[in-house]
């Protein structure tokens, strides 16, 4: 039996030779040149067909392996964030206002190491591994659609058509020696809202003549929270952030109106159905019960991440026996935040699972999208060892 573990253990020095060169030239999405450049070159140096420009700036790598089977995608995402880094590392940021603030350096890094370690054993392999390296999975960056969206369009299932679906996140809310991959939910799926509130300006000083669009905004806002507390059962889960109101341009003047914007998170779609319904009654109701107008805008980012019953249970199992002395967890509905992975879950069975990467002896564990985000870099081997040995499991 192939020794995963040890090759990837092996190889860490290339891995994280390659993380902290991504982390030092941070790319934000869609815009990943350089960095999808190295992922190429790294690729074609293997062998492997690769197609460059899939989803503008995404690459794909094609590895055949000996005997017939299905194809099974692999998916590691390039983008970085625009946050000033703060970590202080010697490998940080040298592009300002850029920086590496969720693992995707680590992400790129790790499915370089897997595509090494699995062309040496493409002859064990029944079937075709596809790896897929994403732009753009913090956002749509200017575009219509986001990284994962951008590459489906671009036929990235297809040519050969994909049959299963790994991908990973190092997760720095829990700490190195954890794993967890569960069957279901797993991330939420998640709306962008704007709210454009319209009363009557006037005169701080005399309220009466005029329509406050502040105080409507600020009842919508309260309002609003009541629809996870009152109409989500509480064995349910949802979100209604509002994390940006604008309005004003004087202490003593009323304005004519208010701009929100915001987030709404839901796992079940059914409670997705729901939250919206009200949201859209709250909104409008209050708006109207108030005398001003709204306009509203809501649109769905990514639908909640889930994961395939069999292909996770391959999964587990595979994670039990490569790596027998870590936490391994199965619980789903991990996060509320969202992935665009799920796109392409949603039209093929896949596995998306986590592994532990902060050191609060060392430091690293400050949350994802912190100017301080860094991660124990031992979690580099066990992405690549667990994704390497699933993939060769599933296509064995």
């Amino acid at each position: 039996m192939t020794d995963f573990f040890s090759e990837a253990r092996s190889l860490f020095p290339y891995t994280q030779s390659l993380r902290r060169d991504f982390h030092v030239h941070p790319e934000l999405g869609f815009r990943e040149i350089r960095t999808s450049g190295i992922v190429a070159k790294e690729l074609e140096a293997l062998g492997l067909e690769v197609t460059k420009g899939v989803g503008k700036t995404g690459v794909v790598g094609l590895l055949e392996g000996a005997k017939p089977g299905p194809t099974l995608l692999l998916r590691f995402d390039m983008d970085a964030l625009p946050i000033h880094e703060e970590t202080g590392a010697e490998y940080a940021s040298q592009s300002a206002g850029v920086m590496h603030a969720c693992g995707h350096d680590g992400h790129t890094a790790i499915g370089l190491t897997v595509a090494k370690i699995l062309n040496q054993h493409k002859n064990e392999l029944a079937g075709t591994v596809k790896f897929c390296f994403q732009p753009s999975e913090e956002g749509n960056n200017g575009e219509e659609v986001g990284g994962a969206e951008m590459m489906m369009r671009d036929g990235v299932l297809d040519g050969p058509r994909v049959d299963m679906t790994l991908s990973l996140h190092l997760w720095n809310e829990k700490p190195l020696g954890w794993v967890n991959v569960a069957k279901g939910p797993v991330m939420a799926g998640a709306e962008e809202f704007k709210i454009k509130v319209i009363g009557k300006g006037g005169h701080g000083a005399i309220p009466d003549l005029a329509v406050d669009p502040v105080v409507c905004a600020a009842q919508i806002v309260s309002a609003s929270q009541s629809i996870v507390s009152r109409n989500v059962g509480p064995l349910e889960t949802a979100v209604i952030s509002f994390t940006v109101i604008n309005g004003g341009t004087a202490f003593n003047v009323i304005p004519k109106e208010v701009t929100m914007q915001g987030t709404i998170r839901t796992f079940d779609p059914q409670v997705r159905t729901k939250v919206l319904q009200r949201f859209d009654e709250v909104v409008k109701g209050v708006a109207s019960a108030m005398g001003c107008q709204v306009e509203m805008m809501v649109k769905q980012l990514t639908p909640a991440l889930i994961n395939a019953e069999l292909v996770t249970a391959r999964v587990q199992e595979t994670a039990r026996n490569l790596l027998p002395s870590l936490n391994h967890d199965n619980s789903p509905y991990l996060t509320m935040g969202a992935e665009d992975m799920a796109y392409m879950q949603a039209k093929v069975d896949g596995c998306y699972f986590f592994i532990g990467s902060n050191n609060q002896e060392k430091q690293l564990d400050y949350g994802h999208h912190h100017p301080k985000f860094d991660f124990d870099e031992q979690a580099l081997i066990n992405g690549s060892a667990l994704m390497a040995a699933a993939a060769a499991d599933i296509l064995k």
